[in-house]
Parts: C-alpha cells; sequence; structure tokens
C-alpha cells in the first residue's frame, strides 16, 4: 500500500458524500437521468479505489477510475449550465474533483515509476 491510497480513499468518501447532497437537490425531471448518471460514476470511483487497493495490477483500476473521474467533470459542468448545480456548488465539487485528480495522477505515477 502507498501512501497515496488511504488518504485519497478518504477524500474520495468525502466527496462523494457531498456529491449526494447536492445530486438529490436536482429537479425530479433529471433525478433519475442526470443525477443518477453522477451518482453511479462516483460510486464506480470509489469501487475502483477499492479495487485498486487489493489487486496485484493496479494500473487497469486505477485507469477505469480516472476515465469515469474525467466523465464525472464533464456531466457535473452539465449539470451547472443546467443551473442544477449553482456556481457555490460547482466550485465546491470541482475543487475536490481536482484536488482527487491530483491524487489518483500522483498514485498511477507512483505504481509506474516501480
Amino acid at each position: 500500500m502507498t501512501s497515496i491510497e488511504l488518504p485519497f480513499f478518504v477524500h474520495w468518501e468525502k466527496t462523494l458524500g457531498d456529491i449526494f447532497s447536492r445530486t438529490e437537490k436536482f429537479p425530479k425531471r433529471v433525478r433519475f437521468t442526470l443525477s443518477s448518471r453522477i451518482d453511479n460514476l462516483a460510486l464506480d470511483i470509489l469501487e475502483k479505489i477499492i479495487e485498486a487497493r487489493y489487486v496485484k495490477d493496479k494500473s487497469a483500476a486505477l485507469a477505469q477510475a480516472s476515465i469515469s473521474l474525467e466523465k464525472l467533470r464533464v456531466f457535473l459542468r452539465i449539470s451547472h449550465e443546467e443551473r442544477h448545480l449553482d456556481n457555490k456548488g460547482f466550485e465546491h465539487v470541482a475543487r475536490n474533483i481536482d484536488e482527487a485528480g491530483r491524487m489518483l495522477g500522483g498514485w498511477i505515477r507512483s505504481r509506474s515509476a516501480k
């Protein structure tokens, strides 16, 4: 286990809770489409983090987490543009996702350096 793994896991759990609290306030008409997709992508990332902690070849799980993180960024940006997510909420979530991206990138780089 690297020094990056656990802090990233803890950070993502907090980010996940924040995302959930924001998407539950989305209008009903997008709750089962956009909101569900955002929540599912955030959960997918958590699953990939858990997988990467326990499998020998972490590369695939980390790559999939990175792709899901990018998809999540796009869906949150769409939510903001459609005004389902206010400026303050979007900025907060975007900062947490950017930090998660840096942590994930560090984990990926530390694996490739070995």
